[in-house]
């Protein structure tokens, strides 16, 4: 060891040596880790594709595999009949998707062809390339909250969390494209009461408004996360009204052209989409077989296609209003009945043990192991949070308790847990550590861990 002003650690100008040795590449695998976790994100979800890529170009059903309603809007938007046509028939305008992934798909099919093999391949691989992304904001919101280490483990667990492999590489839809939105939005929330300038704010209000256009399910947070960044603002001082007011307007500028698309189509008001009251109808009219009743669907019910085709998308609309509401006036304890049974559906996989439906859910049972495993330790991990650091657990208490709540009254499906599943993993990941430190102070025999504990005192003295 050399002493001096001009001295340099002997570690410290190893490390400086090593450092400057290595090459380029290896110089950002190492500052830049979180880039190793992407790209094997991407690699695992590409290899998926691989397999399952040509499935997609089934013809079956109208090629309803490619896409369902994005894909047949998608189909619509090519053939130049502009944004309609939700179903296989020739509809008219519509408002029952949000427009960018239908866009989106209408982009591939411009440039590969309608319904081809490598239009499936290319929407699938980008569905993949969005998923691995996702490591990315779920990495820096992990590590803003809980340190590098659990960011570590989540953006991995991300990485190969089969639900959103499946998602991504085997789905066309909007899936990992809103995932990424959301889990950015959700990591910007986070420290956006330490914003000063308009324009943080503003940026805000306009990527929520992205999200919103890709899958309005996330707009009922959009107020929520406003709500605690302003009362954070206020806290620390500052124009905090002003600043939630811009956020607001960006959102607003986002959005309003799509709603003014909408009311020149359509005639109506719909500031994003307008399939709410036929999914709740579907999912509230006393058949509980199944949560999201087929028959209760026009893309896989001809009585209610041809229902759909004769009155228009309005019309229909109005009439499954009608009939949902009052239905649910009609049997209350039903509802509120069915309606606690999607909540455990949503959170365990289970919907019914009956022959008849396990033959058409043949997954269900591998579903339910996996899905409660995870529900208990995202539960066991939010209560260690919450005593560890109730600021930053909040944001996730409330993203889990209240996103959920329009799919428990309408139907529920592992799907629908999607944008929400970048925070469920990080829960599940300090439940797993939770559980991991208890077993080991268990393990430590009585006499070790006093004398331990003793000697920690001592030194500690």
């Amino acid at each position: 060891m050399v002493y001096g002003s001009d001295a340099i650690d002997e570690d410290g100008e190893w490390a400086i040596l090593n450092h400057r040795s290595v090459g380029p590449f290896r110089r950002i695998w190492n500052d830049h880790p979180i880039l190793l976790t992407v790209s094997a994100a991407f690699l695992v979800r590409l290899f998926v594709v691989m397999f399952v890529f040509r499935d997609q170009t089934d013809p079956a059903s109208n090629h309803a595999q490619f896409g369902w309603e994005m894909g047949w809007v998608a189909r619509s938007i090519v053939q130049g009949h502009g944004f309609s046509s939700p179903f296989f028939p020739t509809t008219g305008p519509t408002g029952l998707v949000p427009p960018i992934f239908p866009y989106l798909i209408a982009g591939i099919f411009h440039v590969f062809g309608l319904y081809t093999t490598k239009a499936a391949f290319a929407v699938l691989s980008i569905n993949s390339l969005l998923s691995a992304l996702t490591c990315i904001p779920i990495y820096f919101s992990t590590r803003y909250a809980l340190g590098d280490r659990v960011a570590t483990l989540a953006a991995w667990g991300w990485a190969i969390y089969p639900y959103s492999i499946y998602f991504s590489a085997a789905r066309v839809w909007d899936y990992a494209l809103t995932g990424l939105l959301f889990t950015t939005c959700f990591c910007i929330a986070q420290r956006l009461h330490d914003q000063k300038r308009l324009l943080a704010w503003l940026g805000f209000g306009v990527l929520y408004g992205v999200a919103m256009l890709a899958n309005p399910s996330v707009l009922p947070i959009f107020p929520v996360f406003l709500v605690l960044a302003v009362y954070q603002r206020r806290r620390v001082g500052g124009h905090w009204f002003l600043h939630g007011a811009v956020a607001v307007l960006g959102a607003l500028a986002i959005l309003m052209p799509w709603t003014i698309h909408n009311y020149r189509t359509l005639h109506v008001v719909r500031p994003v989409r307008d399939n709410f009251w036929m999914e709740c109808w579907a999912g509230n009219n006393g058949d509980t077989f199944e949560s999201n009743a087929k028959w209760a669907h026009p893309a896989s019910s001809d009585v209610e296609m041809k229902r759909f085709v004769s009155v228009g998308e309005i019309s229909y609309l109005a009439e499954k209003q009608v009939l949902a509401t009052t239905f649910i006036r009609q049997h209350p304890a039903f509802f509120v009945g069915v309606s606690l049974r999607r909540a455990f559906c949503y959170w365990t996989g289970f919907w019914s043990f009956a022959p008849a439906y396990l033959q058409q859910e043949p997954l269900q049972n591998a579903d339910i192991l996996f899905c409660t495993s995870m529900t208990v330790l995202m539960l066991i991990g939010a209560f260690s949070f919450w005593r560890r650091d109730r600021d930053s657990a909040l944001p996730y208490l409330v993203l889990i308790a209240l996103f959920p709540l329009t799919y428990y009254v309408t139907h529920a499906s592992p799907d629908y847990r999607q944008p929400i599943e970048p925070e469920i993993i990080v829960l599940a990941v300090m439940g797993a550590q939770f559980l991991r430190r208890r077993l080991s102070s268990d393990a430590i025999p009585q006499d070790v861990e006093d004398e331990t504990n003793r000697l920690s005192e001592a030194t500690t003295v």
